[in-house]
């Protein structure tokens, strides 16, 4: 039986203390970790670029293609982790926002970090000796350089997470809630934009890939300007005859169907000849076997104004796969 000067306990009240348990947790988080991201970007701010920047080991062209912006980036996080330790979350965090314009050019710079540290590492004896004693340092914890260079990237996508909860957790009464919303909303839309910069550029080694597989006048180009969806083979299946196997490469706005070089071919074995490139926008797509999920694999119709495919896969899940990205590219074409 309850005492009667007992009362329940507010619901509104409740959700209160919920919100403020996960703000300081979130909080706690935000510092500890910046905390550790700063000693990170000192490591490498102090053992390599600047010590690379006194001993001349690299000229500045390769040292500036392999860091970008790095210092940069490790003085905004000396100015905000003075403001998280005082607990001036909405102040600093707003305050912060100005830098996030180092991360997009850090994003936009990170494939020709990566090609030039290779580089460097394979022809620069001097350097590889550098950077093997550098990581021999106690201070590194085994940590190798090219686990290190992709840390402010990473520490961005901590940002946006660890800031929204933040803000979402925090009351609209409270002095920062704004100065955190504000902020929240500036790291999302730069970690979208850091996101495409890193589309394109697995976009445009898939290019580079799909490129060298074709042979002949007519691949040059084709992979220009578009993006890549899939590739695979499947069964082309012709009015009379039997079936002919074709490597097919899908783009977000052509189909291109090849064959592949004879093995025996002096200058170019392994590689595939483009036989029809088939624009997705004018493209019909039907499924006329294979619906019931079966192991059999299926058929797909392909109708264009001129032509019509059929094709055929004996497996299942690889026939899903093809459906998918087919629809996609036609749908993004058509819209």
């Amino acid at each position: 039986m309850e005492s009667p000067g007992l009362s329940a306990p507010c619901p509104v009240q409740l959700q209160r203390a919920r919100w403020e348990r996960k703000r300081v947790c979130t909080a706690r988080e935000l510092l500890e970790t910046e905390r550790r991201y700063q000693e990170q970007l000192g490591l490498v701010a102090t053992y390599f670029v600047g010590i690379l920047r006194a001993k001349g080991t690299l000229r500045p062209p390769e040292r500036q293609a392999l860091f970008g912006p790095w210092e940069l980036i490790y003085g905004a996080s000396h100015w905000l982790l003075p403001y998280l330790e005082g607990g001036h979350w909405g102040q600093g965090l707003e305050g912060f926002c100005p830098h996030l314009e180092l991360y997009i050019q850090f994003a936009a710079n990170a494939e020709r970090s990566r090609t030039t540290l290779q580089e460097q590492l394979k022809k620069n004896k001097r350097f590889r000796r550098f950077v093997q004693l550098q990581e021999s340092r106690p201070e590194f914890g085994g940590l190798q350089l090219q686990d290190l260079l992709p840390l402010p990237l990473q520490r961005l996508q901590q940002y946006e997470n660890l800031v929204v909860a933040l803000a979402e957790n925090t009351g609209p009464n409270s002095p920062d809630h704004q100065q955190l919303t504000r902020a929240a909303r500036l790291i999302s839309e730069t970690a979208q934009k850091v996101h495409t910069i890193g589309q394109k550029h697995k976009n445009d080694q898939h290019l580079q890939r799909v490129q060298a597989l074709l042979s002949g006048r007519q691949a040059k180009g084709l992979t220009s300007g578009r993006w890549f969806l899939y590739q695979g083979w499947l069964l082309v299946v012709p009015p009379h005859g039997v079936p002919r196997p074709r490597m097919f490469f899908l783009f977000s706005d052509v189909l291109l169907m090849t064959k592949p070089r004879p093995p025996l071919h002096l200058l170019q074995s392994g590689t595939f000849a483009c036989q029809a490139l088939y624009p997705m926008a004018q493209c019909e797509l039907h499924r006329v076997f294979g619906h019931s999920g079966g192991p059999c694999g299926g058929l797909l119709s392909l109708s264009f104004p001129h032509e019509k495919l059929l094709l055929m896969s004996t497996d299942q899940e690889e026939l899903l796969r093809w459906c998918h990205n087919l629809t996609l590219a036609i749908s993004s074409q058509k819209n």
